[in-house]
């Protein structure tokens, strides 16, 4: 969609808006639990793992860059499993990445207890590492994923061009506030895991963790759009805002 064609936008606090601000938030909380209560490592940022990966070799830190790798690949199985998931299980429903997500963390809560380690330890991240993949499957258009939940210097650069065409005059504030939103919204769930990790010890991090990816797909099954779509004519209580999804082409999905 060009800023010349004429067509009236949907509303901005869509469906899908709404969606992935609560998935970047479960994202940046998930993230930043494991980062605080482990020996650093990264389940959000491959960018960094695959530096460590390979500088730690040079640095003689073999094992961190092992952990590194391990992390890389559970995330890329994440996403296939995910992926596949989809494909022969559930199709544009938010909530089944958020399930698997929600698995994959009670398996390292499980996992953190039985190796009964001070902090997190490797083995449970790379659960969390796998779960992380599986969220950022949660939008898909045309096969590829649409909205990449933890993926901020993505989100960031196309924020920074979003912010040129609106000052350029050939754009409007949607055309970056999308993303601004997406950001905030991954910021604060790191402040958020930041937050808890203060009065929460390292053996209950996970815990949380679970905790919240269970009530974030809760949220996303019951604003689901098929799930809204089903409903429209026997619900009464306000849960599904929109007696139509909205179908409304957005730069925020754009190919």
């Amino acid at each position: 969609m060009t800023a010349t064609e004429d067509v009236s936008p949907g509303p901005f606090w869509n469906l899908e808006t709404r969606l992935s601000s609560v998935l970047s938030m479960l994202a940046g909380y998930i993230g930043a639990a494991a980062y605080a209560h482990s020996a650093g490592y990264f389940v959000t940022f491959m960018t960094g793992n695959t530096e460590r990966a390979i500088i730690g070799n040079f640095a003689g830190d073999h094992t961190l860059a092992a952990g590194a790798a391990l992390l890389i690949a559970c995330f890329v199985v994440g996403v296939f499993v995910a992926s596949m998931c989809r494909r022969y299980w559930w199709t544009n429903h938010p909530h089944g990445a958020t399930m698997l997500t929600t698995l994959a963390l009670l398996v390292a809560a499980v996992a953190d207890r039985i190796a009964g380690e001070r902090g997190i330890g490797l083995i449970p991240i790379l659960a969390v590492a796998f779960g992380m993949g599986a969220l950022n499957t949660s939008f898909v258009k045309n096969g590829e994923v649409s909205i990449p939940v933890s993926y901020v210097t993505g989100t960031l650069v196309k924020l920074a061009q979003g912010v040129e065409r609106h000052l350029a005059g050939g754009g409007s504030v949607r055309d970056w506030a999308g993303y601004a939103v997406q950001y905030g919204s991954f910021a604060l769930g790191a402040l958020l895991g930041g937050l808890v990790s203060i009065p929460v010890s390292g053996e209950y991090m996970l815990d949380a963790a679970v905790v919240g990816s269970a009530l974030v797909a809760v949220y996303t099954w019951r604003a689901d759009v098929r799930y809204c779509r089903r409903g429209k004519n026997r619900r009464t209580d306000g849960a599904c805002t929109t007696s139509q999804p909205d179908t409304t082409p957005s730069k925020f999905t754009e190919n």
